[in-house]
């Protein structure tokens, strides 16, 4: 085996056991996921280099940005959302990540095009149009549009998981209690 080859090796073998390790610690230290502001980097290093500062929460125009209590462990202190609470809105120029000092949080190049927060899951046993009431108000609230969120022709919510930028508006619109949406973390 030549020199070259066998320092690819061992590189790559080296790699893939420093993140099966980075995975395992997360899962240990991270016990809760929560739902970060957009622009958030993967979560240990989000914990690790969100100081909570608090920069992010006083920019938000709508206050989504919420920080974590302090039973929240390493995450306490830590900025995050509750759609059930106000959901984050989709702001043009994404202020939380701007106003981010450390860098925990980033503006991606491509802006909002590349930013997922959450996942969009709908429960058609909980949404009224599944139950032959006229509804529609996830869609019409959706910042994103139809991209994102439309109705079927039966009047129906249509999730287009592709589109969706996962900010929860059409979770806090949802007019059943609890909501017919459900946001899910991401992995990260």
């Amino acid at each position: 085996m030549d020199t070259s080859d066998r320092r690819g090796f061992f590189r790559q073998t080296l790699g893939r056991a420093l993140r099966e390790v980075a995975e395992r610690t997360e899962e240990r230290v991270v016990t809760r996921r929560y739902l970060r502001p957009p622009g958030a980097i993967p979560e240990m290093g989000f914990l690790a280099a969100c100081t909570r500062c608090g920069a992010c929460i006083d920019v938000c125009p709508v206050h989504a940005v919420l920080k974590a209590p302090a039973v929240a462990g390493f995450a306490a202190g830590t900025p995050f959302l509750d759609p059930k609470i106000q959901a984050c809105v989709v702001c043009t120029d994404i202020p939380c990540a701007r106003a981010c000092p450390t860098g925990a949080l980033v503006v991606p190049p491509g802006g909002w095009a590349e930013i997922r927060l959450g996942s969009l899951e709908l429960d058609p046993d909980r949404c009224i149009t599944f139950h032959g009431s006229a509804c529609g108000v996830c869609a019409r609230a959706c910042p994103v549009g139809d991209t994102a969120l439309a109705l079927d022709a039966s009047g129906r919510p249509v999730l287009k998981p592709e589109g969706c930028v996962g900010c929860g508006v059409c979770v806090t619109a949802c007019v059943t209690l609890p909501s017919s949406l459900h946001l899910q973390t991401l992995p990260r």
